[in-house]
């Protein structure tokens, strides 16, 4: 049955353009690559984009301590990053950069959108300053203990800990990260939004079907405590766009990155005319929206960003999908604690299909954060991957090819199991939908454990000894290399490199509305090594380069 084909636009939240991609950014870029390529498959329009987060004083630093300009630094980090992407197989339909002229004409229309309905006024602050560094602070180069849990080592705008938000000046036993000195206090003048005065919108449009429970509960939290005004304004020296009529200051990078999501797509649809911007961002579109974000910046998404685009009259999203952090050892992976590791370096030891299997098996719609255990880790892609996925159609190629010319038989041994295979896709599709993921593995490895039995109890091996070209040696391994493609064009959007490798093999693509019709009276190519096993010594060397 054909279902009617949707709209959709998905965003990622932006990298730092800082330094390089670590498998915790790759987490979220996976989680969303693998809900847009399900998409795809079943025949929606679906654009896929992000961008890098190209302002703010990490990157001017960074700039300064590599002898670069900052505009060097952002387009030699948006070629590493795409790059890394790429090689992860993240399929984005424009990767961009927030230090754009589309960026820059997007928030200055916005800005004035904001000043015509009185929702910005000044206020003068006292501020942490560094007086080594002659600079005022922004909020992730102050850090200290929580005013609120105690934890230590925590930056200046939330805590890693308990989430909660506060002033930098709130901290306990604050630190300058740039001068390792105590800051001190000083006087200057900001910008700042009227954020309470979207409140009652707030509190209707969190029950809208938007978020999960647990992140409309932390922002109830919220809500209740009261909203503040927002400061939209950094002072001098910065890197980023200057706001106008406004003396050496700059628009905060947590007010243009999320505009970043709308640049990224008027950039796409510049590219593409065939593109209509207005259907995906106009107040009143029909398409739908989604941003994929860590639980680390959900008040930036669920309070600051929607109350942004109401005032500026686009669209809200119609789904925040939130994951929790990437952790080794029970800490969060992390490239300003310099806590990671580079996806590039992964790929020095293991393929990229890898990771996404991994990350797979321990994704939910929730935000509790996953693990990462290296023997975990090389346990599934041995077991799961490797002796049951490709074990199962090596072990019927063989003999299609060494007795039936690599052709598969007309027939099929048993039409009833074949049926209850097709017969998951409905469960298998609602897991995707609701970003189930580890239970489309515990369900594919189910099917699995089904039909490697099927080939143990129908043993070919003997068949074989008795009678060369056995009919019914044909019609079990024909049905073994079936029940493998069903089970591969469920972890399509899963496993990219192995399906390419496996549609290769079949001389046939892997196509979701094509399950219920079996490969028959068809040829396939001589079996190919589709996945190699990884061994111990690839994670101890791993794990010596994490050390």
């Amino acid at each position: 049955m054909s279902i009617k084909a949707r709209k959709i636009l998905v965003t990622c939240a932006l990298p730092y353009a800082n330094g390089p991609i670590h498998i915790g950014h790759m987490l979220e870029h996976i989680q969303a690559d693998i809900w847009v390529r399900y998409q795809r498959m079943r025949g929606h329009e679906v654009w896929f984009i992000s961008s890098d987060d190209a302002h703010g004083t990490a990157v001017m630093l960074r700039a300064k301590n590599l002898g670069i300009s900052e505009t060097q630094l952002i387009k030699n980090t948006q070629k590493e990053h795409t790059i890394d992407f790429m090689n992860f197989n993240i399929s984005y339909d424009n990767y961009h950069n927030t230090h754009s002229v589309e960026n820059l004409f997007l928030i200055r229309k916005i800005f004035f959108s904001l000043c015509n309905k009185k929702l910005l006024n000044k206020k003068k602050i006292v501020q942490f300053y560094d007086n080594q560094e002659k600079m005022f602070l922004p909020d992730r180069f102050v850090k200290g203990t929580c005013p609120v849990c105690y934890a230590e080592n925590q930056y200046g705008d939330t805590c890693e800990v308990c989430s909660s938000i506060y002033e930098p000046i709130d901290l306990i036993n604050s630190i300058s990260v740039i001068s390792g000195t105590p800051p001190i206090l000083k006087e200057t003048e900001h910008l700042y939004f009227d954020l309470p005065s979207f409140a009652d919108m707030l509190n209707k449009w969190i029950y809208s079907g938007v978020l999960e429970k647990t992140v409309i509960n932390k922002t109830e939290e919220w809500l209740k405590l009261g909203l503040k005004k927002w400061c939209i304004s950094r002072d001098a020296p910065y890197f980023g766009f200057k706001i106008p009529n406004f003396l050496n200051k700059y628009f905060y990078v947590w007010l243009d990155a999320p505009i970043g999501y709308i640049s990224a797509f008027k950039n796409l649809c510049l590219k593409n005319k065939n593109v209509n911007f207005n259907e995906f961002w106009d107040k009143n579109a029909k398409s739908e929206l989604y941003h994929f974000i860590g639980k680390d910046i959900i008040y930036f998404h669920t309070l600051f960003w929607p109350s942004i685009l109401e005032a500026s009259d686009f669209r809200k999203p119609n789904g925040i999908f939130v994951h929790g952090y990437l952790t080794m050892n029970g800490l969060k992976l992390s490239k300003s604690r310099n806590f990671l590791i580079t996806a590039s370096d992964w790929l020095k030891y293991f393929d990229s299909d890898s990771l996404r299997y991994y990350y797979a098996s321990k994704l939910t719609n929730n935000v509790n954060d996953i693990e990462m255990n290296l023997d975990d880790f090389m346990y599934k892609i041995n077991n799961d991957i490797v002796n049951k996925l490709v074990n199962l159609a090596s072990r019927s190629a063989s003999f299609i090819h060494k007795y039936f010319n690599g052709y598969l038989s007309d027939k099929l041994d048993d039409y009833n199991l074949y049926q209850s295979f097709v017969d998951t896709n409905k469960k298998i599709e609602n897991f995707f939908e609701n970003r189930e993921f580890s239970l489309i593995i515990k369900s594919s490895m189910k099917l699995l454990d089904v039909a490697n039995q099927y080939i143990n109890e129908k043993k070919p091996w003997t068949i074989q000894k008795k009678i060369e070209k056995n009919n019914n040696l044909h019609m079990i391994c024909t049905m073994g290399i079936n029940l493998f493609r069903i089970i591969m064009t469920f972890l399509k959007p899963i496993l990219p490199a192995l399906s390419k490798k496996t549609e290769l093999f079949l001389i046939s693509n892997l196509i979701w509305n094509d399950i219920h019709k079996p490969l028959l009276s068809h040829k396939i190519t001589d079996f190919p090594r589709l996945y190699e096993r990884i061994s111990a010594d690839q994670i101890l060397k791993l794990f010596n380069l994490f050390k």
